[in-house]
């Protein structure tokens, strides 16, 4: 009796695992053609460079590089310019994966 409980004990363990080897992270690898998207509060902005967003506790910030056909959006998905974004904004910004970069190509205002 107890070889078996030690036994399934066992085949638990590796069924856990192996779902942790093989699973797959869906933000950190988004679809080259249609790319991701990642919900939060601008942190650090450079015009024309780069964004920083904030996300929620306890992940670390993550920085986009801007496309150079970045387009800005507000809450109602009209366009508006980058002037419109400042620190402390909530935005939701769609991007993809470049090398090791994550491209940033539209950034949409949130309301608060």
């Amino acid at each position: 009796m107890t070889m078996t409980k030690v036994f399934l004990s066992f085949l638990c363990f590796l069924l856990v695992f192996a779902g942790f080897l093989f699973a797959q992270p869906t933000s950190s690898s988004p679809d080259p053609k249609t790319g991701a998207e990642m919900t939060g509060t601008i942190k650090d902005y450079t015009a024309g460079s780069t964004l920083v967003l904030e996300t929620l506790a306890p992940s670390e910030p993550v920085q986009f590089k801007l496309s150079r056909n970045v387009t800005y959006a507000d809450t109602d998905g009209k366009p508006i310019e980058a002037a419109g974004l400042t620190t402390n904004r909530k935005v939701r910004v769609h991007y993809i994966k470049v090398g090791g970069d994550n491209v940033a190509d539209k950034v949409t205002l949130i309301g608060n």
